[in-house]
């Protein structure tokens, strides 16, 4: 094999090493099943993954020649280049990961790190002031009881500061749970919104699922599985909740 197609396998090697634990980080931990296709993040992702690690390998194949003088420095400028645009879309894929499941009035919300009023981080709980690196966490909101601060969140809700992006207003799941169950919507509506196979297919998962709340989400609406009985969330699953 001749040093240039060396240089560019292990070049490739490298970046596909890089570009798998990428995935596992987006789509197993940031972005967990099926919160990627809620959100649309899988065809920006994969662009920004499949354009740096082809293009890197491919401008090593280019430069890579044994004996040129400048082959160092072409090489530590292309991988320099190639870490950078890595480091910047993995930025962008972070700023955009899920960081709360809230439960609100009467369905969840799905809230991506850029989403969350930042300006009120420090008036909320200490335990709702920093995001996850391990997924979304669940919890519930409720609106302020003082009649200014509810002025200011109408106010405010006009340019897309609502209740599920305050982390101020934010409580455990667990203290919301009659409000769940009195929201609590039956499986059998599902099946007015979604093939009625695909229905009995995943509730047949998640036996013990017997009742559903809608969450919404940027790009797609999801179904929320719950046991009414006791208000806890069994599992998020890919149905349309409504028409």
């Amino acid at each position: 094999m001749s040093f240039r197609l060396r240089g560019f396998f292990l070049h490739l090697s490298v970046s596909m090493i890089l570009a798998l634990l990428s995935i596992i980080l987006v789509f197993v931990i940031w972005y967990p099943s099926p919160l990627y296709l809620a959100v649309g993040v899988t065809t920006i992702f994969l662009i920004l993954l499949g354009v740096d690690v082809i293009l890197g390998p491919l401008l090593t194949l280019l430069v890579c020649k044994e004996g040129k003088k400048s082959l160092k420095f072409d090489l530590a400028v292309i991988v320099f280049l190639q870490l950078s645009a890595f480091a910047y879309g993995m930025y962008t894929v972070a700023q955009g990961r899920p960081v709360w499941i809230v439960f609100n009035i009467d369905r969840f919300d799905l809230v991506q790190a850029y989403q969350v009023a930042n300006s009120y981080r420090s008036d909320a709980k200490p335990e709702y002031r920093k995001f996850s690196l391990l997924g979304p966490r669940i919890v519930a909101a409720r609106r302020p009881l003082d009649v200014e601060a509810q002025n200011t969140l109408i106010f405010e809700s006009l340019e897309g500061i609502d209740i599920p992006v305050r982390p101020d207003l934010y409580l455990p799941y667990a203290d919301d749970f009659e409000n769940v169950k009195a929201a609590a919507l039956p499986l059998a509506s599902l099946s007015k919104y979604n093939r009625p196979d695909d229905v009995n297919k995943i509730l047949a998962e998640w036996p013990d699922a017997d009742a559903f709340l809608p969450m919404m989400t940027k790009v797609r609406p999801m179904t929320v599985l719950i046991k009414k009985e006791t208000g806890s969330i069994l599992a998020i699953v890919p149905l349309i909740p409504w028409g």
